[in-house]
């Protein structure tokens, strides 16, 4: 059994799954949105719990978004260097600066974990009555995914380096 067939669907299934994540809660936002807004504007009314909602939606849409561009190779990087440098020097400073952010997430990762261990044993809440750990669950779940897209890229990077072909 090969496999990279395998790891290919699997990354497909992930990409699907953050796509559908992504434009689901961007819409469901929007709607949440315009009906407050039109509840407030010809009803005079609305729901106190929808600011922090809307709040936990964005907090949820930046994290799906991050790991979607970590996926895509997207995200964030100062290359000021990179037009100065010859590429065998920006391809190993980049390796370092990928498992550097890698290191950094994993790290920001356990500790979102260890605060929600915290929250769940304080019986925190939001959204009127809901756990808090449910909605702030993104985050050491999008701090590890991120953690290993950066090493996955490393991972290719170091091949490439090492048997001379272009990392993908």
């Amino acid at each position: 059994m090969k496999i990279q067939p395998l790891l290919d669907r699997l990354g497909r299934a992930g990409a699907a799954v953050e796509t559908v994540m992504l434009a689901s809660i961007l819409a469901v936002m929007m709607l949440v949105v315009v009906g407050q807004v039109i509840m407030r504007e010809l009803f005079g009314t609305g729901f106190g719990w929808v600011d922090e909602l809307v709040r936990l939606m964005v907090l949820w849409l930046a994290l799906v978004g991050s790991i979607a561009a970590c996926r895509e190779n997207r995200h964030i990087r100062i290359d000021a260097l990179s037009n100065i440098l010859p590429k065998s020097a920006v391809r190993l400073i980049r390796l370092f600066v990928d498992i550097f952010a890698a290191v950094v997430c994993a790290v920001i990762a356990v500790h979102a974990w260890r605060y929600l261990q915290i929250e769940i044993e304080y019986g925190d809440t939001v959204l009127v009555d809901s756990p808090a750990w449910i909605a702030h669950s993104i985050m050491p779940i999008a701090f590890l995914l991120i953690s290993y897209r950066f090493l996955i890229d490393v991972l290719k990077q170091a091949i490439a380096m090492l048997f001379g072909r272009a990392a993908e």
